[in-house]
């Protein structure tokens, strides 16, 4: 089975989990610099981004797994399904419960993701295969299963800064060959998407940003403006998709 670029097409479930991009809701820790409606408006650009990339990416399956509603942003060629409540790590649980056969889920948070970065995990995934792709912030921006079993992600603490670690103690312990994708920095702060706009300098995303104010630097750890983690972030930064 080839893709229309003649390329060989996987077998596996490309998942994107994400929240629909609205003001208040979404990139918080953007505001300040930006505005709830250009926070909302980043968001929106990063998952368009990161849909472009789903669907240049040879798979059998797309899946939106979307906490909100779709919107004029939501191209042709990808499956919807509703969030779960709970969690995160029970929300990731459920994505990776409504797949069968080997399942790849990755975030709206790294709009720079393309699908040479996907590829790896996708190629020929072999029984008993994860594959973990860890962010700069020390959670994980992709997660792959060949055979997905959400009790590997229930009860993985979140939002925490020992996300990854323990994700990927997870899977060792399980028994599986964890294989390493590359290292990317998600977008939590005004910082963070400055860095991620210079790696994509093409992309809606980045575009998104020079309609906006100047990026301010973020306060450093451990400041008194420093915000607490919030639950619902993928990796261990503190922001919700």
């Amino acid at each position: 089975m080839t893709g229309a670029a003649g390329g060989p097409v996987s077998g596996a479930t490309l998942i994107v989990l994400a929240k629909a991009p609205v003001p208040g809701r979404v990139k918080t820790r953007l505001t300040p610099p930006y505005t709830p409606e250009e926070a909302a408006r980043i968001a929106e650009a990063s998952l368009a981004d990161t849909l472009d990339a789903v669907l240049a990416t040879p798979v059998r399956r797309r899946l939106l797994v979307l906490d909100g509603e779709p919107g004029p942003w939501l191209p042709p060629g990808i499956e919807v399904l509703p969030q779960c409540a709970g969690g995160l790590d029970e929300r990731i649980a459920a994505a990776f419960a409504a797949c069968t056969g080997p399942a790849l889920l990755i975030g709206m948070d790294t709009p720079q993701v393309t699908p040479a970065l996907l590829a790896p995990a996708l190629a020929d995934p072999g029984p008993g295969d994860a594959w973990f792709g860890p962010a700069e912030d020390g959670g994980f921006w992709a997660l792959g299963l060949t055979e997905p079993d959400p009790s590997l992600l229930r009860g993985v603490p979140m939002s925490v800064a020992e996300t990854g670690r323990v994700q990927r103690q997870r899977l060792y312990d399980a028994g599986l060959t964890v294989r390493e994708l590359a290292r990317l920095r998600d977008v939590d702060t005004a910082r963070d998407a400055q860095l991620v706009a210079a790696e994509a300098p093409h992309g809606r995303f980045a575009r998104s940003l020079t309609a906006g104010p100047p990026a301010a630097e973020p306060p450093t750890a451990g400041s008194p403006t420093a915000e607490p983690p919030t639950a619902g972030s993928l990796t261990a930064g503190p922001r919700a998709w």
